[in-house]
């Protein structure tokens, strides 16, 4: 069986609003400033973009505020051709574990990972209706660690029960992984080495040969 090309699918969706001479309103799932980088040069010549962070996998208050704070500075600093608005998600570490729980020793990229991306796309899903963007989607589909396959899967199940358009993506695709390095070059921003849950941490430390915290 052939596997869909999730970017061919976004080009296509992006070419018939703009026959129509539309441009769509977007919420985007935001996981870091990096990922976003890419995210928001491509997304914000077609859309006018929210980026919504919310991530209660990040498990260290410290960690996560870090991050806001470069994606906050990234979006002031960044040229778009339509603004880019910045949402702040409530910062709520309980809901990640509740939906990790029995899955601790999951290896990284397996369920404990899917119920994360449903557990932010989600939330990113009901407040696109409720505030009515024409679409939404996500960051992570930009790394090549995460399953953009399983990514499109939920948001397309999460589009159906919320009521509001899932804009299909693969971002890495093009080059555009490569272009976040760069970007992050560029405007000297934060990369950390793990997803933000405590477990992906314990990996990229022993990965380091660090001990553990």
């Amino acid at each position: 069986m052939n596997r869909r090309n999730y970017q061919r699918e976004m080009e296509a969706v992006i070419a018939d609003f703009e026959r129509e001479g539309r441009v769509p309103t977007l919420l985007l799932h935001s996981c870091c400033a990096p990922c976003s980088s890419y995210s928001l040069e491509l997304l914000a010549e077609h859309f006018r973009v929210t980026d919504f962070y919310y991530n209660p996998n990040i498990t260290r208050r410290e960690e996560y505020e870090k991050r806001e704070e470069e994606l906050s500075r990234l979006i002031e600093s960044q040229p778009h051709l339509y603004p880019v608005a910045f949402l702040r998600g409530r910062y709520d570490p309980d809901s990640f574990f509740a939906i990790a729980k029995g899955l601790e020793d999951c290896p990284e990229g397996g369920e404990r990972c899917f119920r994360c991306y449903e557990l932010r796309l989600r939330e990113t899903a009901r407040i696109a209706a409720e505030k009515d963007f024409d679409f939404f989607t996500t960051t992570l589909t930009i790394s090549p660690l995460k399953n953009a396959e399983k990514l499109n899967e939920i948001g397309e199940r999460l589009a159906e029960e919320w009521g509001v358009r899932w804009l299909p993506t693969d971002l890495k695709k093009k080059g555009g992984y490569q272009r976040s390095i760069e970007l992050s070059k560029e405007y000297n921003l934060y990369r950390q080495d793990f997803c933000g849950c405590v477990y992906s941490e314990a990996e990229a430390r022993r990965r380091r040969g660090c001990p553990a915290l």
